[in-house]
């Protein structure tokens, strides 16, 4: 093999390699874009019809709430069942807690680098609303942003009291590997 023909196959693999890593670094972001699309849809016509409508017909979720952030543009729809399989399709409602704007804590999670980015620019005082299944909205106020380590601090998961909301997210932001034990939580009340 001739050394132009060597430098030009490395060139080319060196080139597919790098455009193939972009190509992933982008896949998880357009993702969750496009999901929200068809989620979106899902809400509208599950707040037309009053039942619960799947964003694609194979779909194990269905849309339980929509979460809007005013300040910072955030408006998205909040699906059932918090697993690893519905966060990467956008934020979720974890199974055991009240539903979105029903009394007591209800807790939504979603994943640090797509959905719940926002939540890096959240602060107390930052004001929310939720939409509930009935089409009612909830508004709140976050009170308090702390960091937590979820391997030692569980939130309680009952269904008395006012509405709250925590928001959960793992920490830090811009952390290079996954699934570190630190969660950032929002926590919100309910506006009477």
């Amino acid at each position: 093999m001739s050394l132009v023909l060597y430098r030009r196959l490395t060139l080319a693999v060196v080139l597919g390699l790098g455009l193939w890593q972009i190509g992933e670094g982008l896949w998880i972001p357009a993702k969750a874009w496009l999901a929200q699309q068809l989620i979106a849809q899902a809400w509208d016509e599950a707040m037309a019809t009053r039942r619960p409508v799947p964003p694609w017909p194979w779909a194990d979720t269905t849309p339980v709430a929509r979460l809007v952030v005013p300040a910072l543009g955030v408006d998205q729809v909040v699906l059932a069942h918090a697993t690893g399989r519905t966060l990467a399709f956008g934020p979720a409602h974890l199974d055991g807690s009240p539903a979105p704007g029903a009394a007591g804590l209800s807790v939504i999670s979603g994943h640090r680098d797509t959905n719940f980015r926002f939540l890096a620019d959240v602060v107390p005082g930052t004001a929310l609303r939720i939409q509930r299944a009935d089409g009612t909205w909830v508004d709140y106020v976050i009170r308090e942003v702390q960091v937590v380590d979820g391997r030692k601090v569980r939130l309680p998961l009952v269904g008395n009291g006012p509405p709250q909301l925590a928001l959960t997210t793992c920490y830090p932001f811009d952390a290079v590997m996954p699934g570190g034990p630190l969660r950032l939580v929002a926590l919100a009340e309910a506006v009477p």
